[in-house]
């Protein structure tokens, strides 16, 4: 680093800290549960039907209905606990790993772009794009591919690999539009030419994405068919020494893991796959 980095170099720490502790609600220690909201929507437990009911009419007439739950910062931690008000429900660990991963391409020159498939309103791409100004490489651009109305799983029944799966039940919950995101972009200072938007189903958007090479792709798609179709269309253009980041590959979410180590077997890759939190994985392209 120059002098003038490393004078700024506590400084970008601090920041780049309070802004994933803000993203994530770990800042407010909010832990309410809204009524209507994602973690009531599509449930099919009978009172969270009746009180997501309740809390959909009260929004119509502009009110929200929540009930109090204690805020557990190891949940937050490791994005277990769904917050109904930060800016990402991934968890301070995952934000720690794009942290990471960004950091690690950019001191060792990868080239290429990041992007982030399956983007809730409130997403890990809002740290991709937090990056101090002094820090981005020119002409690189961050991406943030989804349908932008509910989560890749929420638009659409499950094929016969997700069978089981009920996420995409809780389309009210996870649905967004494209306004709203750009919109907490702006809120943060972090909405600018380097931020595009690709909004679609992956199967249509992604293919023919203006993407030649990517540093950093991180996939967010919940389901076998929506992880699939992301890797199918990206990986090929992942530079060697860049980062592939799975977000739904724990157990909680067995099919999009099973559609990893498919597309791993069929294409001969290798990499060890790294656990970030029990959760979401990694591995770096060889070289």
């Amino acid at each position: 680093m120059t002098p003038a980095e490393t004078r700024t170099e506590p400084a970008r720490g601090l920041y780049l800290d309070l802004l994933k502790r803000t993203l994530t609600g770990a800042v407010a220690e909010d832990n309410d549960s809204i009524l209507g909201g994602v973690r009531t929507s599509g449930s099919p437990v009978f009172w969270k039907t009746w009180a997501d009911a309740a809390g959909t009419l009260a929004g119509r007439f502009g009110f929200e209905v929540a009930y109090k739950k204690p805020y557990d910062p190891e949940l937050r931690a490791i994005g277990r606990d769904w917050p109904a008000r930060a800016d990402s429900m991934i968890g301070l660990r995952r934000m720690d790993n794009i942290q990471q991963c960004v950091e690690k391409v950019l001191h060792d020159d990868i080239p290429g772009d990041l992007i982030e498939t399956g983007v809730w309103a409130r997403w890990g791409h809002d740290f991709h794009a937090g990056r101090p100004q002094g820090l981005r490489r020119p002409h690189a651009h961050g991406m943030g591919c989804g349908l932008l109305r509910g989560s890749a799983a929420a638009g659409c029944r499950p094929v016969s690999r997700d069978a089981g799966d009920t996420l995409f039940k809780r389309g009210g919950g996870l649905a967004v539009g494209v306004d709203q995101v750009k919109h907490n972009f702006e809120r943060y200072g972090l909405l600018d030419e380097q931020v595009q938007f690709l909004v679609g189903w992956f199967k249509d958007t992604l293919p023919a994405a203006p993407i030649e090479q990517l540093a950093v792709m991180r996939l967010d798609g919940d389901l076998y068919e929506s992880t699939w179709q992301a890797i199918e269309a990206l990986y090929p253009r992942l530079s060697p020494g860049g980062f592939c980041i799975v977000d739904d590959y724990g157990d909680l979410v067995a099919p999009c893991q099973r559609a990893i180590h498919d597309y791993r077997d069929a294409h001969g890759i290798t990499e060890e796959v790294i656990d970030v939190d029990g959760f979401g994985a990694y591995w770096r392209k060889a070289g």
